[in-house]
Formats: structure tokens, C-alpha cells, sequence
């Protein structure tokens, strides 16, 4: 009777162990290294009458996702404002100069994530710190998830999109602005985020699919 209790009593328990553990398993946190061969920040903005775009191709960071919960995942990323390229070599060089940018001061442009609103199983909002030319701001990039998997390589990766619009004069970028100055350029960016990660395990080694 007593061996009866006691196979019954771990039977019970290996069946709420299994229920478990695939819900911690799918509750995981995992971490993804920005592949800066893959990922880039695109912007537009207003040139006289029509629109000029540009890149910034040297995007680095980190990003902690939890599939299951968005809300509770992190993002940092630095961009490198050497890496600009509009297509037109003058241009480049009037952007990193003191006019724009002020390179020699302030070389990346970083954003911190500081919350996320999700807006369902693969999109939401992010809220975050975005610090530009010496300033800080708050700023919300809506974004999607474009999906997970392995690559030919045996690693794993993901794939994000996310969006904004936001204001150069808040970030003391202010040539051209002001009254009697032309106003060639606009005030508002707007930038579009490409980004591809790479799975990384708990020590920072790429992630291998087995």
C-alpha cells in the first residue's frame, strides 16, 4: 500500500515537472549580438523641395528577447557617426563637420531601451534613451519582429524593423534653422532601423544549432 502512495506520489510529481519546465524553457530570455555586417540605421530628411537619405552602416549592441513576453526584453545600441554615407562625399563631410554632427566631439549616437509596450505576439513599442550629439532624449520606436532561425553557418539569428521620427534641433543640431539661414535642410529625421542578430550563449560564445 505504502509503495502504491509513494509511486503514485512520484508520478504526480514528475507530471507537474514536465509542465514546467517547457513553460520556463519557452520563458527564456535569450540574448542576440547586432550583426553590423547586416543592420543598419537608414534616415531622410527634407532638402529644399524633396527628400535626401543616408546611412549609417556601423551598428553595434546587444538584445535580450523574450518571445513570449516582449516586455520584458532590453535593448543598447551604438552607432558609429563615422560610418555615414549619403552617397555624395561632400555631403558626408559637411554632415561630420561642427555644422552637423560635430564628429570630433561626439563620435556614436547610443540608445538604451528603458521599457517595452508590447502591441501583440511580434510587434510593440519600445521607450528608451537616445543620446545625440552630446544629448539626451526620450524617444518611443515602434517596431516588429521579423522572425527567428538557424543560418548556413550553424548559428541562429533574428531579424527586427523598427521606426521613428525625430527632431534635430532637440539634439542641438541646429544649422540652417534659424531666421535668415535658407532652411535647405528640414528640422524633423526620419530614421528606419534594419537590424540582424546573432545568437550568443550565457558566456558570450555564438550560439550553435545542434
Amino acid at each position: 500500500m505504502n509503495r502504491r502512495i509513494i509511486t503514485l506520489f512520484a508520478v504526480l510529481i514528475f507530471g507537474v515537472v514536465s509542465l514546467i519546465l517547457p513553460l520556463s524553457a519557452r520563458a527564456e530570455v535569450e540574448t542576440y549580438m547586432i550583426d553590423k555586417v547586416h543592420s543598419m540605421a537608414n534616415f531622410k530628411i527634407r532638402h529644399l523641395f524633396s527628400k535626401v537619405s543616408g546611412t549609417f552602416s556601423d551598428v553595434t549592441g546587444t538584445i535580450k528577447i523574450d518571445r513570449d513576453n516582449l516586455e520584458a526584453s532590453k535593448v543598447e545600441a551604438t552607432i558609429n557617426v563615422y560610418s555615414v554615407d549619403t552617397n555624395h562625399k561632400k555631403r558626408d563631410a559637411d554632415l561630420l563637420s561642427s555644422n552637423f554632427f560635430d564628429v570630433e566631439k561626439y563620435t556614436v549616437m547610443r540608445f538604451v531601451s528603458t521599457a517595452v509596450e508590447a502591441k501583440g505576439k511580434d510587434s510593440g513599442v519600445m521607450h528608451g534613451k537616445l543620446t545625440i550629439h552630446g544629448v539626451t532624449r526620450s524617444v518611443k520606436l515602434p517596431f516588429k519582429v521579423l522572425g527567428f532561425g538557424p543560418d548556413p553557418w550553424g548559428g541562429y539569428r533574428s531579424g527586427f524593423e523598427a521606426g521613428t521620427a525625430i527632431k534635430r534641433s532637440d539634439y542641438g543640431i541646429n544649422y540652417g534653422l534659424g531666421e535668415g539661414q535658407g532652411g535647405a535642410v528640414g528640422n524633423e529625421v526620419e530614421i528606419t532601423l534594419l537590424i540582424e542578430g546573432i545568437k550568443v550563449g550565457p558566456y558570450g560564445a555564438p550560439f550553435r544549432v545542434r
